[in-house]
């Protein structure tokens, strides 16, 4: 029997994130045979998943042998020895060499005197080999290595030649300028083939990439480029943004006087001559106007650092992930291999930034793979609400990672509202809505005149096999939303989590593996994973606790960048020779796994441990409530009591009025928030029915004791929720750091939330 997201039985599931879910996909015959995992498993020997995960942890370093053999990793010179924990599983020591020093290619190879910790001569690799001198065959030079579409429509593509052409031109222009093995070298872009093409030239000449989102502001980025004390720096002009210029430039230049290291300064699509001897301002064309010399590889060390990858903190300053040659690209082409089953000439897209993990690990895994990599740069629904799938069907993507709030996003454009005339009420809006989708489930949103289809129906995504999602967890409508609406119930949605520290995946789901709405069907292969109680035991099926991983891994991090007792303290503390990731989790009766949330956002009231998502999920299946934000607040009764934060659809807010309300909360203007009492009125009676909807299904006790409506919620650029900062800022405390937020003024909203604070 189909299942569909509009019946009963399914919203019964939309107010329950983790208990008997339903089946939603079975892999066919034809989808398993044509895996990339189905050819590892018969290269290994291996005919089951159970028995491809029992080998992948039974001997971590045979199965990574074969991870880098099937991926046609070539060392020179080889490794000795793939892994060595002597030292300790905190600090192993990956691809160790047999002789010291070492020579490749004629030249001697020597340790960056930048490395994160001491460690022996490893193996010779530099990985933009593996991206692009290979793929120079007659069957594969010239094919596709990046699209990219941008906004208003405009489009380039490089093949594999011109892309390896490209790099080197670049490459041999940072030369001239100085710039050598170990130089920390910054990208502050958005989504182009000009940051493709820096990140491989940075990473050819040996030098370490340090990306910064496209939209930080001037004290993010200086502070990052100090740290590393970075010699130069990539940036542009600006972008369009809705239509919009974002003036990238002058944010750059303040940002640059605030840093004594930097020594060049590359603009992309400028041709700034120096006004003065001494600016480091000029134009990015004047890198690629160097001969191609494709001899000029630098030989570096597999264990030499690659790029430093900043993730956002919330208190104190951000964390600098320092990753190599072997670790962050191996790592990321093997998840994206293994579990988006991509090989030779698949067209990938992520929805994503170069400052954000996934940037760079759509790069590195997508030409490791020999795939072609898909980049939109612009808003997914401007200037049309289709705009994300006209690109899609374009360019004939095949994979498309894809954030939860963005499906949201795009699903709330797709929505049918039902009629507002005369007054409705919050019980009427649900009735109606529930009414309308639950009959016309089927047919596309009626339009003056007649019906037009819906957003995603306008275009042909027939080359869609595949949907990805990364950064925060789901809630089961809008997964069911595209699962069965866009994907038309046959296309898997490949769940996936982990973190820049991991280079990519602890969870994954794969074409090979059932799956279950929101869950993620099994840890990816090679990473030992289980969930402990707070006593370091392994807990039962639908037991919470901490996920950890008890095996060091390719992709682990190196440590964080010149902070090792930060990082010792951060993972390895908690339970002797076991890293603890941060993240509460658990397996239901199946086996299949669920993400709760961050383990310091999650919450023990009343005696019972609460994930954030489970209540979230709650509030979001109400008909008008968009998103949701749930933190602990002390309680003299409870000892912690919930507090939670919803955002109004668009119906909601014209069916209250309340978007002028909305708009002064921005403003910080408390008058116009308290002064409508029809407002205050309404978003009372909301709250209480809110209450009793989370009460009815996890009981009274584990209620939150109070619910405020928000314009938005403070979150990262990729879409994760800051549930700290928001109860921070909620309690009156310092809301530690902000520069990863989109929009740190919603801060303020949250404190005038709490008069008492």
């Amino acid at each position: 029997n189909k299942i569909t997201a509009n019946n009963s039985e399914i919203k019964m599931h939309d107010t329950n994130l983790l208990e008997d879910q339903p089946i939603a996909w079975t892999p066919t015959p034809d989808v398993i045979e044509r895996a990339q995992l189905t050819k590892f498993m018969r290269q290994v020997g291996i005919s089951t998943w159970d028995e491809l995960y029992a080998y992948s942890i039974n001997d971590v370093e045979k199965f990574t042998e074969e991870v880098t053999k099937f991926l046609d990793i070539k060392f020179d010179p080889p490794y000795a020895k793939l892994l060595d924990t002597s030292n300790g599983v905190e600090f192993p020591t990956w691809l160790g060499a047999a002789n010291s020093p070492q020579r490749r290619g004629g030249a001697e190879v020597s340790q960056s005197p930048l490395t994160t910790h001491h460690s022996p001569l490893t193996a010779g690799l530099n990985i933009t080999e593996m991206c692009l001198d290979r793929w120079q065959t007659d069957d594969m030079k010239d094919q596709p290595a990046v699209i990219w579409e941008g906004e208003d429509g405009a489009s380039q593509i490089l093949t594999y030649s011109e892309l390896l052409e490209e790099v080197d031109s670049c490459s041999s222009g940072l030369r001239f300028r100085g710039l050598k093995k170990g130089d920390a070298i910054a990208i502050h872009l958005p989504m182009v083939i000009e940051t493709v093409v820096a990140l491989l030239a940075i990473n050819r000449i040996g030098g370490i990439a340090v990306p910064v989102f496209s939209g930080y502001g001037v004290e993010a980025i200086a502070s990052r480029i100090n740290a590393v004390e970075a010699k130069a720096l990539f940036t542009c002009k600006g972008f369009s943004r809705r239509g919009k210029f974002v003036d990238a430039l002058s944010t750059t230049k303040q940002a640059v006087e605030r840093c004594s290291t930097i020594e060049h300064v590359f603009v992309i699509g400028e041709s700034i001559p120096p006004t003065k001897e001494e600016s480091p301002f000029e134009g990015y064309d004047f890198l690629l106007d160097f001969d191609a010399a494709p001899s000029e590889n630098e030989p570096t060390l597999a264990e030499d650092p690659l790029i430093i990858l900043y993730t956002s903190g919330t208190t104190g300053k951000p964390k600098g992930i320092a990753h190599t040659h072997a670790s962050f690209p191996i790592k990321a082409a093997q998840d994206m291999a293994f579990g988006t089953d991509v090989g030779k000439g698949t067209r990938i897209s992520w929805y994503t930034d170069i400052g954000w993990m996934m940037g760079p690990w759509l790069i590195y895994g997508a030409l490791i793979n020999g795939a072609t990599i898909c980049i939109y740069d612009g808003a997914p629904d401007y200037p049309t609400p289709d705009r994300m799938w006209e690109f899609c069907a374009k360019h004939k993507v095949e994979v498309l990672g894809i954030s939860p709030t963005l499906v949201r996003s795009l699903a709330a454009h797709e929505a049918e509202p039902p009629a507002l005339a005369g007054g409705t009420t919050a019980d009427a809006i649900a009735v109606e809505r529930t009414e309308t989708t639950s009959e016309s489930a089927a047919l596309p949103p009626a339009h003056a005149g007649g019906s037009a289809p819906a957003p995603h129906e306008r275009h042909d995504l027939s080359q869609l096999r595949i949907f990805a999602a990364t950064g925060e967890p789901w809630n089961p409508a809008p997964w069911w939303w595209l699962f069965e609406k866009v994907g038309n119930s046959k296309l898997p949605i490949i769940n996936y989590s982990g973190g820049t520290e991991i280079s990519g995946g602890i969870l994954m789901g794969n074409p090979l593996l059932p799956q279950k709405p929101c869950s993620f069907p099994a840890p990816c292969p090679g990473m030992d994973v289980d969930i402990l109680d707070e006593n370091g035991q392994s807990v039962g099926p639908n037991e919470v606790g901490e996920l950890v991983i008890k095996q060091p891994w390719i992709g682990m991090a190196r440590g964080f960048w010149q902070e090792k007792e930060r990082y010792l303290d951060t993972y390895w503390r908690r339970f002797k020779d076991i890293w603890v990731h941060g993240d509460f989790a658990m397996r239901d009766k199946d086996g299949h796994w669920f993400i709760l949330g961050r383990s310091d956002d999650t919450l023990k009231v009343a005696g019972k441990r609460v994930g954030p998502a489970e209540v979230e999920s709650l509030l979001v299946a109400h008909p008008l409530v968009t998103e949701a934000a749930v933190i602990g607040v002390p309680d003299e009764l409870k000892g912690t009591a919930m507090v939670a934060f919803c955002v109004l659809s668009e119906l909601g807010a014209v069916a209250t009025g309340s978007s002028s309300i909305d708009e002064g909360r921005m403003k910080n203007d408390e008058s116009s928030v308290k002064g409508n009492s029809s407002l205050i009125t309404y978003h009372s009676s909301l709250e209480t029915e809110l209450k009793a909807l989370v009460a009815k299904d996890m009981g009274k006790p584990l209620a939150p004791s109070k619910i405020h409506f928000v314009s938005a919620l403070p979150k990262t650029r990729n879409a994760k929720v800051m549930r700290r900062v928001i109860r921070s800022a909620y309690l009156g405390e310092e809301p530690g750091d902000l520069s990863a937020l989109e929009n740190p003024k919603l801060v303020d909203e949250i404190r005038l939330a709490n008069p008492d604070a």
